[in-house]
Parts: C-alpha cells; structure tokens; sequence
C-alpha cells in the first residue's frame, strides 16, 4: 500500500485537453493537483519536486528530474509509448510507471484508412485544382487529370499487429481489401503471417503500426522502398522514425512507389526546414500527429489515467511499464 497520495501535477495538459473534456473523475482522485498546459524542460524538475503522482505525455523525465522529486511515487503516462521515462532511474529510486493502452484505436485507424483513401483518390490535390479555378476553367464537366484507384481487391500490408494494426486491419478486410499480417523482419513466420518482405513486395498499402524500438528505427529505408510495387502507398501512423526520411523523400520524387500518407514525423514539432515539409514532394500527405485525438478517444485518456491513480492509491498497479 503507498504512502497517503496528495499532490498530483500534470505537465503538459494541452496535449490531451483543448478545454473541452470533463476532468472531474481525473480531479477526484487526488486532493490537490497542478494543471500545466505546457512545460518547458528547465521546468519540469522544479514542478515535480514536492508532487506523489506526475501525469507527462511528451515531457522528459530523465534520471535527474526524478531524482527532484523525493516525494514521487507514481508517473502516469498520458501516452502508450514510455521514451520519455528514464524507466531505469524510476525502477531505482522504488517510482512506479504506468502508461495508458487501447484508448485511441477506432481514431487511429480510420485517420490510417482515411490517409489511405485520399491518396487513392486525389481529393487533396482535386480541391486544390477546384480553389485554383481548374474546374471553372475547364471545358469538360470534370476535372480527371490525376489517377483515382478504387480500394477493394487491393492487398493491404499491416506492419505491427498490436491493437491499433488490428483495428486498421478489420477496417480494410471490412472494405474488401485483402490483408496481410508482416512478420517481423528476421524472425520465423508464425502462422497466419507473412515474411516481412513478401508484404513489401506484395502490398498495394503498407500500414505501419508498429513501436519505435531498435530493430525498427529506420526499418523503411530505400531498400525496402525499392521492393514496393511503383504505386504503392505508404501509411504511417506509428512513429517517424521507423522511416528513413530522407530516402523516403528521394523515393516520392523518383517515382520509385506511389505516395505516403503520414501522420508522425522523427522531430515534432517538426522544423519549417524538414526534408518532408518541402515545396514540390509529390503524392504526399503529412498530418500533425492527431491521428489519436478524437474526443472520445482523449476523453477516455483522461478516464484511463484517473483509473490508473484511484488504483494505484488503493495499493494496485494497473499498466506497469517497469
């Protein structure tokens, strides 16, 4: 059983809440909390110092920030992913981290498949030629000046099959897409998989879902990229860095596959110079990594970490993450 939980400080509450959730089950919980909007990092350690519980979604808390906060005993992760935890020095100094799971999966894979759709059919670029006055200028009744491919009957690539790939999956089975489940690239093909670079090659979409860990930094590289068909589409929900950006630019401006969709990008926010930003990539859709924030989907994140501290202060542990 911990010790009494009073004083809770979240750091960077505008990443979850734009004002427009109900926080009260979040606030009940605990007698006194801190909302921060933002956080710097010079911040961080000062506002931990004298809290129980730390709810973070992108603030760092490394080594020396925990060991501020003497008083610490639970991080609660507005977030799945845990790279932003040295959970090493929380492990050490007897700090408990838990994460959030499985909030943010109907969101996600319809922002996956809608990334996918408007590629397919050129919508983004067809408004563009309508605002223009493409179409008001045309002597037809339509503008068919760039390619629109239907969806069903293609083969549809999951990379990563925890829930959200399943829930992009279903989505795409339910459309009449066929779907392949990757195997992780190197390791044996489990049954009802395929090896990593049969997906590749046989993908008409490839959807990345999988974590940003070491085997899979930079995992869609120009090699890979080469090894798609030529009108393939790539979809990237995940995390930015599992693609090898530069390559990926190269690749979109040779033709080498037929567009990407991406909602993540290696640095976020990302700088004006950003290799994927730049005037003139072709077939390309970059969204601000809000593929997750739904409302509902943020509401339940909320609900979810207040669920997390009521049990953590009744002495158990729900999403421990070391």
């Amino acid at each position: 059983m911990p010790d009494a939980l009073q004083q809770g400080v979240f750091l960077d509450l505008e990443t979850v809440d734009n004002g427009d959730l109900d926080r009260s089950r979040l606030s009940s919980v605990l007698a006194h909390w801190d909302w921060h909007a933002f956080s710097e990092p010079q911040q961080i350690a000062e506002r931990i110092r004298m809290a129980n519980v730390v709810i973070s979604n992108k603030c760092v808390l490394d080594r020396a920030a925990l060991k501020s906060a003497s008083k610490l005993q639970l991080v609660a992760l507005a977030a799945t992913g845990t790279n932003n935890v040295d959970l090493e020095a929380a492990s050490e100094l007897g700090i408990t981290v838990c994460n959030i799971r499985d909030y943010a999966s109907n969101s996600l894979s319809q922002h996956a498949i809608t990334l996918m759709l408007n590629l397919l059919t050129a919508q983004p670029w067809y408004w563009q030629s309508v605002r223009r006055g493409d179409w008001s200028n045309s002597r037809q009744f339509c503008l068919n000046d760039r390619p629109i491919r239907e969806f069903r009957g293609l083969v549809f690539a999951v990379i990563g099959y925890g829930v959200l790939g399943r829930a992009t999956a279903d989505l795409a089975q339910s459309m009449g897409m066929e779907v392949l489940i990757a195997e992780r690239k190197g390791c044996t093909t489990r049954p009802g998989r395929v090896s990593f670079e049969e997906a590749i090659r046989r993908a008409d979409v490839v959807s990345i879902h999988c974590p940003l860990a070491g085997d899979t930094r930079e995992l869609i590289n120009l090699e890979v990229l080469q090894a798609m068909k030529p009108d393939a589409l790539l979809i990237n929900t995940a995390r930015g860095g599992i693609i090898n950006e530069k390559h990926l630019v190269d690749a979109l401006r040779a033709g080498i596959i037929g567009g990407a969709g991406l909602d993540t990008l290696s640095e976020e926010p990302p700088p004006r110079d950003h290799p994927l930003l730049a005037e003139g990539i072709p077939n390309l859709i970059v969204t601000p990594h809000n593929a997750w924030a739904s409302r509902v989907s943020r509401q339940a994140a909320v609900n979810q970490l207040a669920d997390i501290i009521g049990a953590f202060t009744n002495g158990e542990i729900l999403n421990s993450v070391n």
